[in-house]
């Protein structure tokens, strides 16, 4: 489906309804169980479900759980039907018979290729086409599907939430069970509740009603025991503990449940800042304020069967290993699978989850309020025990999308829309989240003005304020290297630059013929207006354009330039971030987060991912490894004064060396070098640790002018602590004087799993970048500048190969290479 243009041609698939069926023995005798279910754990998304030729129900929301009774229907033979009707024409009808007020958007922009009114359904938003992907608006049973019987009674929902009493300094779980019963009187019992590790078992008993029947237990976890809390990547281990839970009912069925719990307590912190209005936004996990580094989470494919485990673990670790702490899960996709969550517990991935609605006005009729609160409270349910959900968000800009009237509502009728919003998110979604889940927060929107935003009547006027929440931004018309044109906010939830995947990714789905950055497959990709012609612009304030006779070269050279162009301006924005964390300046700062838009693609295209379909790392993603590094220099220039901050994420204080190399691009041989002894880098902070004009500088290293040569540092402790080497241009590379042309070259051995590339080099090279191609794996580093003759890069295989395969794939580039 991906191949060329087959998002168009394959429309027609869409378009018609489709049914599922098949024959099935019951592998057990039915007359032995009370009850029996046909259980759907998702059904994308529109369709009738028919056993024996008894309809059983219908579904309407692909993000729900149904369960049929078929006690009465099954027999030992039995006809199963699912049948769909095509989400496109069923979005449409709704559209149509909603007879109230419209619910823009209508349609998505003609440059997307997508379908309209997905709006109307409660349907993975992005499968009707986003800027960043197709339309393919699948239908089908894309979760499990199973046959449940039981007599007396059956556990549905199990749940774990830590809380800790300070007051008590004790650590208590609420252990929720939800069932279903089937006997016509109440059951009674035990359940034993049991943490070995914790020393902790403690006893209940317990009685359920008939029907939907819900225990909470709360467990006091044994105050000798030393719990070890749960920590985000980066800041200690993701310790968790093995829990058995035994139900010992009366009826002499017994159902035990095995668990992992974790302890982590999150709060987001709202309150004023000394020296600046409004109010501050930031996490702080287990008593500690930690800046959420890291960015957006998309749909990993636009066919969610084709997700599998290994395809997650690939890109989450690939997140963690960039030093990142947190994704956001963007309120677009799909609540992401059980083995999502898994993960990220494992490796310490905090999630900004939100629930999925993004970018539009929304109905709220009956039928689709219903829906939509049962989708809620399975979905809290289904996910509240994992400690890497750290917050719950309602929406995606839908706020922002009423108060900068993005579809153009006519004054006197927004009020209507302002009710229809806080009657979704607030009165329906965020009840029941607190009904079901008191362990953690929840906001509104992104961006939002957090409670500045609920005291203006959950509806702020200005939901992009620096001086609350977070804020969404976006600027392709100035200069991405000028931090000045950066919002200086709280907290920075979406921010990005495109940039075009690898040519091995493209070759995979295109012809000889679309291998130029102007074909018809170029534009056909783009789904972002103007987005080929803004990557161009942005690249051309600072580098020289390709001007390559060969198409397929200039190609290449306009792919590599991209990603160059997009990890040097996410770089410089996030570095800026990074820094603002400890001051106020004009009343702004103190900014906690930085989640850039963002982390994987959904397909083979142009995109603001830092990762590509299939996984490999754009140098965007080389680059997070840095600029999210835990020990960081940032430099920046403000009025012909360099100013140099150390930023740490680490808990203690540092006394470091500052190592500041100035290097003329003509020599291999610095110019001039500067160790700054004695430099405190604080704990958890963004502190100045060196600041000189620049004239001054490059009076020092006598040959040295703006144009001719370029500043590295690094920070570097007795302990082996070593930040990673930063660089600070002084002039747009396409002004650089000096820089010659390389001679690069690398060897190839192996070591163990890993292999090692030896680079050499004649000149100083700007933005060198190995490239294996279609060999999977990551390296160690990519996309840096080189300044020494001899460097090592590692290559981590992510699946079997060898020396001669990597000899033969690399392909080296820098700057120069570009003609």
């Amino acid at each position: 489906p991906y191949y060329r243009f087959n998002d168009v041609m394959y429309r027609w698939i869409s378009l018609d309804n489709w049914t599922y069926s098949r024959t099935f023995k019951t592998p057990f005798d039915v007359r032995r169980w009370q009850k029996v279910n046909l259980v759907f754990e998702g059904v994308d998304t529109v369709a009738e479900i028919l056993l024996n030729n008894v309809t059983l129900g219908r579904t309407d929301n692909m993000f729900n759980r149904y369960s049929f009774d078929i006690t009465s229907v099954i027999q030992e033979v039995n006809f199963v039907e699912v049948c769909f009707l095509s989400a496109v024409s069923y979005a449409a009808e709704q559209s149509r018979c909603h007879k109230a007020h419209s619910i823009p958007p209508a349609c998505p922009p003609p440059v997307q290729k997508g379908e309209c009114h997905v709006n109307f359904i409660r349907k993975e938003q992005c499968s009707f086409s986003w800027d960043w992907g197709p339309s393919f608006p699948t239908q089908g049973i894309w979760k499990d599907v199973r046959i449940e019987a039981y007599n007396h009674y059956h556990l549905i929902y199990f749940s774990v939430t830590p809380s800790f009493v300070k007051s008590a300094q004790q650590w208590y779980l609420e252990v929720e069970s939800i069932f279903d019963v089937v006997s016509s009187k109440p059951i009674a019992g035990l359940v034993t509740v049991n943490i070995p590790k914790l020393q902790t078992q403690q006893m209940f008993s317990v009685k359920l009603q008939p029907g939907e029947g819900s225990i909470v237990l709360l467990v006091n976890i044994n105050k000798s025991a030393a719990v070890e809390p749960w920590w985000p990547n980066g800041h200690g281990r993701q310790t968790g503990y093995n829990m058995t839970t035994t139900f010992m009912m009366e009826a002499g069925c017994q159902i035990e449940k095995f668990s992992k719990v974790y302890f982590r307590t999150v709060e987001l912190v709202q309150e004023p800042i000394p020296g600046s209005p409004g109010l501050s936004f930031y996490f702080r996990i287990n008593g500690l304020p930690i800046f959420i580094k890291g960015s957006n989470w998309i749909p990993a494919d636009s066919f969610q069967d084709r997700v599998t485990y290994d395809t997650l673990r690939l890109l989450l670790k690939s997140a963690a290993d960039a030093n990142m702490n947190a994704l956001r899960v963007w309120g677009g996709g799909v609540y992401e699978q059980d083995e999502f969550y898994d993960i990220c517990d494992e490796i310490g991935i905090m999630i900004w989850q939100d629930f999925m609605f993004a970018c539009a006005l929304y109905p709220t009729d009956q039928k689709y309020l219903e829906s939509v609160r049962a989708e809620v409270s399975h979905q809290v349910r289904r996910l509240k025990s994992h400690p890497s959900i750290i917050l719950w968000s309602g929406n995606n800009e839908n706020e922002a999308a009423i108060a900068s009237n993005w579809f153009s509502i006519p004054y006197p009728d927004i009020g209507l829309y302002v009710k229809d919003y806080v009657t979704l998110y607030v009165k329906n979604i965020r009840e029941i989240v607190l009904s079901e889940d008191k362990s953690r927060p929840f906001v509104a929107s992104s961006p939002t003005n957090g409670l500045e935003s609920v005291k203006e009547g959950w509806l702020s006027r200005d939901p992009y304020d620096t001086h609350y929440g977070d804020t969404h931004f976006y600027d392709y018309n100035s200069d991405c290297w000028n931090w000045t044109v950066y919002p200086k906010t709280r907290f920075a939830s979406e921010y990005g630059f495109q940039s075009w995947p690898s040519f091995s990714t493209i070759e995979k789905v295109s012809s000889p013929q679309d291998w130029s950055y102007t074909s018809n497959f170029s534009l056909h990709r783009q789904h972002h207006e103007s987005g080929n012609i803004q990557m161009l612009q942005e690249i051309g304030r600072h580098f020289k354009l390709p001007q390559s006779p060969d198409p397929v070269k200039h190609f290449k050279d306009m792919i590599y330039l991209t990603q160059v162009m997009q990890a040097q301006c996410i770089k410089t924005e996030t570095e800026f971030y990074r820094f603002s964390q400890s001051e106020i300046v004009n009343g702004e700062g103190h900014t906690m987060g930085a989640l850039y838009w963002q982390l994987n693609d959904i397909w083979q295209a142009p995109s603001w991912a830092s990762l590509e379909y299939g996984g490999k790392w754009k140098l965007l993603h080389y680059f997070a490894q840095n600029f999210f590094a835990p020990l960081l220099p940032v430099a920046y220039e403000d009025k012909g004064m360099l100013h140099i901050y150390g930023v740490s994420d680490l808990h203690e204080d540092h006394n470091l060396t500052l190592r500041v190399v100035v290097h003329a691009w003509s020599s291999l041989e610095p110019v001039c070098t500067l160790a700054k002894e004695g430099v405190t880098v604080k704990a958890q902070s963004a502190v100045p640790i060196y600041k000189e004009p620049i004239s001054d500088l490059l009076e020092r290293c006598r040959n040295c002018t703006r144009k001719s040569c370029v500043i590295t540092f690094c920070l570097v402790g007795e302990d082996g602590l070593q930040s990673p080497t930063n660089h600070y241009f002084l002039s747009s590379l396409k002004d650089a004087v000096g820089l010659e042309k390389t001679q690069l070259s690398a060897s190839v051995s192996q070591q163990d799993d890993v292999y090692i590339f030896v680079l050499q080099t004649t000149a100083v090279a700007p933005f060198v970048t190995l490239d294996v191609g279609n060999v999977k794996g990551r390296f160690s580093d990519n996309g840096f500048l080189l300044t020494e003759k001899k460097k090592m890069v590692a290559f981590y295989p992510w699946e079997p190969t060898s020396v001669e395969e990597l000899e033969s794939s690399l392909i080296l580039t820098s700057l120069l290479d570009v003609v």
